[in-house]
């Protein structure tokens, strides 16, 4: 597959059609209520960004000098600039296996797909560039960001084409991503983050080192969070081929210890980053958990 996995959007089909205006309508709904209770925006542009060097000459305000260079080599260059005011964001949607368990109704990518909705037709709105990635072991599509109503029409395409795979490899393909993408923006990962933790965690040290502000909203089934289950119940993997019949109740605590200990480790290298940690569950309405988030930024 050329370009590590890229593919195409390809025209709706008609049976899409109903889930496409349905994903428009949500995402139109939910962002004109937002500002239009607000009137501002919860994201903001980078205001400069650093470009490069040039000789010092007589007149230049000093306090753009680059006193490291002048300490180590004893030459005097002034820093430049690039104005850049608009922002680029990227939204990057996890479509591994994993992603379509729907315990509680609706699936996690179905979530998923609407988050990244709401968040593109935001942003498209304050005349920003957004792209879209989707992911599972590898990257699957790259739209490029770009302002245009039609690019946010190929999003929403995309969006709902978007069909899950077998397997993950988040914290990978995340790294591939941050090597990738040359200038600063946002990165929005919309993800259930089950991979191995300590490959993610690098992959948000990726970002951060890279000076990109990175939000994550992570996807869960409430079930997952509680494992409720009594009865012998078969497990099937959504990621292989796995099945296996067993008696929850002997799993149940060591299952929740895991599950606790994998939480801790993505929300604590979240705060230490400085990354805002979103958690969403598919039962709860996405629509208000994302608007009570996005107030809460506006806040700050």
């Amino acid at each position: 597959m050329p370009l590590s996995g890229l593919r195409k959007s390809r025209k709706l089909h008609s049976r899409d059609f109903a889930a496409f205006r349905r994903l428009e309508l949500i995402a139109r709904s939910v962002v004109e209520g937002f500002v239009s209770g607000q009137h501002k925006s919860p994201f903001k542009g980078f205001a400069i960004e650093f470009q490069e060097h040039r000789d010092y000459t007589p007149g230049d305000d000093l306090k753009h000098l680059d006193w490291k260079v002048l300490a180590k080599s004893d030459r005097y260059y002034i820093k430049q600039y690039e104005e850049d005011t608009s922002l680029r964001a990227y939204l990057v949607l996890d479509i591994s296996g994993s992603m379509n368990y729907a315990g509680s109704g609706r699936s996690k990518l179905e979530c998923g797909r609407l988050v990244a909705a709401i968040l593109a037709y935001m942003l498209t709105g304050q005349e920003d560039a957004v792209g879209l990635v989707t992911c599972s072991s590898s990257i699957q599509t790259f739209l490029t960001p770009r302002s245009t109503k039609t690019h946010l029409k190929q999003i929403f395409d995309t969006l709902i084409q978007a069909k899950s795979q077998d397997d993950t490899g988040l914290g990978n393909v995340l790294h591939a991503l941050a090597n990738r993408i040359k200038r600063r923006g946002l990165i929005v990962i919309i993800s259930d983050f089950f991979d191995e933790p300590d490959d993610i965690v690098r992959a948000l040290n990726h970002f951060s080192h890279k000076r990109h502000e990175v939000l994550v909203f992570q996807v869960l089934d409430r079930k997952e969070s509680t494992f409720p289950f009594t009865d012998m119940t078969q497990f099937e993997s959504l990621e292989g081929e796995d099945i296996e019949l067993t008696d929850p109740l002997r799993l149940k605590r060591e299952y929740l210890r895991q599950f606790k200990a994998h939480q801790t480790r993505i929300r604590e290298a979240c705060h230490r980053l400085r990354i805002d940690f979103i958690q969403l569950f598919s039962d709860d309405p996405i629509e208000r958990s994302l608007a009570k988030y996005l107030a809460s930024r506006l806040k700050r």
